[in-house]
């Protein structure tokens, strides 16, 4: 039996997130393991409408602020020097990682 990681990475920054995706892509060639991805996942837009006038009087006018959330997913074939050298991978702030382990 072998074993799978899924790695989901998610931040705001995309070019942080897709440094990531190329270190872990990176790491997979030297050590000869298969990996697939990185998916791209849809990206996730989260707003905000709030009133400009703090005090509600004059005309109404609206500040829209938006938060984009990148994600992406890869799959690697879980080797056990592969997977010690994902641990030691230099995360920037902004980016979030989980890896989970499934058996095939």
């Amino acid at each position: 039996m072998s074993q799978r990681a899924r790695i989901s990475l998610s931040g705001t920054d995309p070019i942080k997130v897709d440094s990531v995706c190329s270190q872990i892509k990176a790491i997979s060639q030297r050590t000869g393991v298969p990996i697939r991805g990185p998916v791209p996942l849809p990206t996730k837009k989260l707003r905000v409408p709030c009133r400009k006038s703090p005090d509600g009087e004059g005309s109404e006018t609206w500040d829209h602020w938006e938060m984009r959330i990148h994600k992406r997913l890869i799959y690697l074939d879980a080797d056990e020097r592969a997977l010690r050298q994902l641990m030691r991978i230099d995360v920037p702030d902004g980016v979030n990682i989980e890896m989970r382990l499934h058996s095939s």
